[in-house]
């Protein structure tokens, strides 16, 4: 009763002490998931990435990766255009083992300003009926192994006073793909809002031969890779349409 007393008396103090408490508390929580972004308006016609190439090389070899960013005519003026490239999974051949990437050999993604496995690269504004066309450079050692270099995409931009925000396949796990693509008795749809973004965009893959048959086995399977990425994108974008977020 007594120690009740003395906080009664002290309500300054106990809201002090509730405060400092709240505030070492924020410290070490995880930030809070940011809010997810809206879907794309009905008149987008998905061709905001498009030309999504990545090169066929040696071990110790470099090459280009090409793309290109356009601002649909249904679309008002994009600004704060933002692209990420990211070098995330390795289909090894022979044997076709897939599995996320080693720094070992992995090839490097290299810009004007920056180089690795991930690069961010923004691009000027875009008007509608706009496209700009764009490349990075990808550079690979000698010890590079031979496979597929999976590469996931992300777009970022603002236009009409909104923020969009589309990625590609790679950035979900399978559960989050799942419980965004397949309904009750396995109908196929795309609920964006699962996703939390406005739109998905196509990947790529970075093959690497050491030989004219490893070239040729690399491409059939590299070509089920890029399949996972692309396939969705193209299926979805012009497939069925759900209620609730869906392209």
């Amino acid at each position: 009763m007594a120690d009740a007393r003395r906080v009664g008396r002290h309500p300054l103090r106990a809201f002090l002490a509730v405060a400092v408490a709240l505030a070492a508390l924020s410290v070490l929580l995880p930030n809070p998931v940011a809010a997810s972004s809206p879907p794309l308006p009905l008149a987008y016609d998905g061709t905001l990435l498009s030309n999504l190439s990545a090169p066929s090389l040696a071990p110790g070899a470099s090459g280009t990766l090409s793309f290109r960013v356009a601002d649909p005519s249904s679309f008002g003026p994009m600004s704060s255009v933002l692209l990420t490239l990211q070098v995330y999974a390795f289909n090894a051949f022979p044997g076709n083992a897939t599995s996320t990437i080693t720094t070992a050999g992995t090839p490097v993604l290299v810009t004007p300003s920056s180089s690795g496995t991930s690069v961010n690269l923004t691009l000027d504004p875009l008007s509608p009926g706009t496209s700009e066309p764009g490349s990075v450079g990808v550079v690979t050692s000698d010890n590079t192994p031979s496979g597929d270099f999976a590469v996931r995409s992300a777009l970022s931009f603002r236009a009409n006073g909104t923020q969009f925000l589309l990625e590609s396949r790679g950035w979900f796990t399978a559960s989050e793909w799942a419980a965004a693509t397949e309904l009750p008795g396995g109908a196929t749809t795309l609920n964006l809002t699962v996703l939390g973004v406005s739109g998905v965009t196509p990947e790529t893959a970075i093959l690497i031969t050491s030989s004219s048959w490893d070239w040729a086995l690399g491409l059939l399977l590299g070509g089920a890779l890029v399949l996972v990425g692309l396939g969705a994108f193209v299926y979805f974008r012009r497939g069925p349409k759900s209620s609730s977020g869906v392209r």
